[in-house]
């Protein structure tokens, strides 16, 4: 994923390819475009989606406070401004006169009951986390404080929202645009809490788009929201999502001119699609790794969480069988975010070298763990979400592992839901897993292994890590903070309770006539200036 490169470089050559002038191109009359999700989405509740398929569907059917432009910089959305307290602790926003999909008025009242609700623990949302951030956030969310009143949070008015954090955050108004803090509307959400979301008459939002149909796991229809206070920004008429997780299907699709755009090709097409100018590349803050159930034998044992991990070989991988110019991880947070000091980044201060790619000392673990050269080592299962990508790259570690360690390896795939399911239950022993960063800051990466964050599957619990990243939260100091993320890397990399692949690079095959359209380098792709060139 990240190479080595400047974040502003990445960004400029983001916008070069996602954007581009009305001079001298001629419109196309219909304004159509089509673009794979790539799986049918678990949820479209903003407060319980954790995927980044989802976050693309939300992110241009809600808007928040703030919306990301295309150098990943916060600009006024629903707030038109805001200011900050001195100590960086108090926000008071003043929000635009906007209305819901529906017509109706969209006040900070909606604002405060959707954080407060993401936050209530029968609600039961993995990304409450996002909301710790504010004052009394995880005391409410984990139960220790039973009045929502206290927490952070309220509308002073109907067009004025105050929050008060427990710490200064640079990122808070980054998170201003995640699914987690996008309104909901309270009406709609409190007749069905549950399932609100299944019948499109229902699913009333506040962003340029609107959902009109909805096959599941097959097709989605969006077209503008006539009530979108930015209306006239919104040049398409319709906005065709596929959700479709096989990319051979999709990639026929593309070629039958069923389909402008999807990412993540078949490995196998890589090369050829490169050459005829379909795929380019661009940022994707992220890390593709494997998890360790460390509950459960063998893997309950770091000297074989490490042996492991020492014996595959990343280039390898990546020159073989992905082929997508990724940069191999050895260590965990991907190049990209920034460290303590202005214009230092985080992964080139820490280093890529956490992981050595010895299979000498790899035999020696194994055998110190009680399997030499591999004997009596049980069969190990790899789980993977349905993918021929993600089968393959299995395919190529199962092989290194049996050539390298002695030791056997069968896989298992399951379908986008099932899957997280198993993961979320300890269901398995080695996962297929991926992080896209949320926000540009290497907490995005790091607080997910703590204790009780939901998105830590893998049973681990470190106190000491845990300490360095909830301390982090209070100092202010950006140098001694990083510092301490720094310090929790170590832990990580140490116990291993997740082996790091490679980093991620977005692979997008689309078609020259699509302009507009901003994706980040966090995945998510504001389809709000999106259009269409006359093409044949």
């Amino acid at each position: 994923m990240r190479r080595l490169m400047s974040v502003l470089a990445c960004f400029v050559v983001l916008l070069m390819i996602t954007t581009a002038s009305f001079a001298a191109e001629t419109l196309a009359k219909k304004q159509e475009l089509s673009f794979n999700v790539g799986t049918e989405p678990e949820t479209l509740d903003p407060a319980k989606s954790t995927g980044v398929p989802e976050a693309i569907i939300e992110l241009n059917c809600f808007e928040g406070l703030t919306r990301m432009d295309e150098k990943n910089v916060p600009q006024p959305a629903i707030a038109e401004s805001w200011t900050v307290s001195k100590d960086g602790k108090t926000y008071v926003f003043k929000l635009r006169k906007t209305k819901w999909s529906n017509g109706e008025p969209l006040t900070a009242h909606d604002f405060e009951w959707s954080w407060k609700r993401a936050l209530a623990p029968e609600t039961a949302a993995e990304y409450a986390t996002q909301l710790w951030y504010i004052k009394n956030g995880q005391a409410y969310n984990e139960g220790e404080l039973k009045d929502a009143s206290k927490v952070g949070v309220r509308a002073v008015d109907d067009y004025t929202l105050e929050v008060v954090l427990e710490n200064p955050t640079t990122y808070f108004l980054q998170l201003c645009n995640f699914p987690t803090l996008m309104p909901v509307n309270r009406k709609v959400v409190e007749k069905n809490p549950e399932g609100w979301f299944q019948d499109i008459k229902n699913y009333i939002g506040n962003g340029p788009y609107k959902i009109v149909k909805w096959d599941h796991s097959a097709v989605m229809e969006l077209v503008p929201n006539e009530n979108y206070w930015r209306r006239d920004e919104v040049k398409l008429s319709k906005l065709t999502l596929y959700l479709i997780d096989n990319r051979q299907t999709a990639l026929s699709m593309f070629e039958t001119g069923q389909l402008d755009w999807f990412d993540d090709p078949p490995i196998s097409e890589i090369p050829r699609l490169e050459k005829e100018g379909s795929l380019f590349r661009s940022p994707y803050i992220g890390t593709y790794y494997y998890m360790f159930n460390v509950t459960k034998k063998p893997v309950d044992d770091v000297r074989v969480r490490k042996a492991l991990t020492m014996a595959i070989d990343r280039q390898m991988l990546i020159d073989r069988v992905t082929r997508g110019g990724q940069e191999p991880a050895l260590a965990y947070v991907p190049f990209g975010l920034a460290d303590g000091k202005p214009g230092a980044d985080f992964r080139t201060v820490g280093g890529n070298d956490y992981i050595k790619e010895n299979l000498a000392v790899a035999k020696k673990l194994l055998a110190d763990a009680g399997y030499p050269n591999g004997k009596g080592f049980p069969t190990l299962t790899i789980l993977y979400n349905t993918s021929e990508n993600h089968k393959k790259i299995a395919e190529a570690i199962q092989e290194m592992w049996k050539k390298n360690l002695g030791i056997n390896v069968q896989l298992t795939n399951q379908e986008w839901g099932v899957y997280l399911a198993s993961r979320d239950e300890l269901n398995y022993e080695v996962a297929r897993a991926g992080w896209i960063g949320d926000y540009m800051d290497p907490m995005t990466f790091l607080d997910m292994w703590t204790t009780t964050n939901g998105n830590n599957d893998t049973g681990w619990s470190n106190k000491t890590y845990d300490n360095l990243i909830f301390g982090s939260f209070k100092v202010a100091d950006s140098i001694a903070r990083a510092k301490m993320l720094h310090q929790a890397e170590d832990i990580l990399m140490n116990e291993m309770p997740i082996m790091p692949i490679y980093f991620y690079v977005n692979q997008n095959v689309m078609k020259p006539w699509v302009k507009g359209a901003v994706r980040s380098p966090l995945g998510f792709i504001d389809f709000r200036g999106a259009y269409v060139l006359e093409h044949k």
